[in-house]
């Protein structure tokens, strides 16, 4: 097949899950808004790419929660393998560029990122791109995508990257040029989206109809 989707998860487990927005929302609270945003998460995988769609789960691979969204939405999850964020998502690109053509990479929690954005992307690899990102306002980026060509990138892209700061679409930039790579023609960036970290931005999901108040 052409096209694959991997969605990024963790189970939802109260006080482990979204901690960020346990003083707004509660343990339990926090864990509802994960399920939440990961059900919008393979919705919109699903409408970008019907019957192309894995859950890859970041711990707790057993919990019933996984198995339960397998099968609502007729899936398969996988346990997330390697290190750091950047090695978990270069094994999974890999792995699924073995069969697919194009594979796209998302997190579960970005609700601004729907089925346009996705069909957007796969639209970039079809017309040559080796990889795709659609960056984040806070500096990184809620999607990666590859076509088999963009491999030889991946340890660039992905490996000794200080995640989960403000500089890491910026610093993504700079190594893929350092490989004589150019934007627009080897790689593709998609408009910015936000995800859901903070309480704030929770509440500006809540208020843009992204998710129920």
């Amino acid at each position: 097949m052409t096209l694959h989707i991997a969605v990024f998860a963790k189970a939802p487990v109260a006080g482990l899950t979204k901690t960020r927005l346990i003083p707004l929302l509660g343990p339990d609270g926090a864990a509802d808004a994960h399920r939440l945003m990961t059900e919008h998460a393979l919705r919109s995988a699903l409408q970008a790419a019907p019957g192309q769609v894995s859950l890859w789960s970041a711990g707790a691979h057993d919990h019933p929660y996984l198995a339960d969204c397998c099968q609502r939405f007729g899936i398969t999850a996988y346990p997330q393998a390697g290190g750091d964020l950047g090695q978990r998502m270069s094994a999974c690109l890999q792995q699924l560029l073995r069969d697919h053509a194009h594979v796209l990479l998302i997190g579960s929690d970005c609700p601004s990122l729907g089925s346009a954005d996705l069909q957007l992307a796969a639209r970039a690899l079809e017309q040559g791109a080796r990889m795709v990102f659609t960056p984040a306002e806070d500096g990184g980026y809620v999607l990666v995508g590859a076509a088999r060509a963009g491999v030889c990138a991946f340890s660039a892209v992905f490996e000794t990257m200080t995640w989960s700061t403000a500089s890491v679409m910026a610093d993504t930039r700079h190594r893929l040029g350092a490989l004589g790579w150019q934007q627009g023609a080897d790689w593709a960036e998609l408009p910015v989206r936000w995800d859901v970290d903070e309480p704030a931005d929770y509440l500006r999901a809540v208020q843009g109809g992204l998710l129920p108040g």
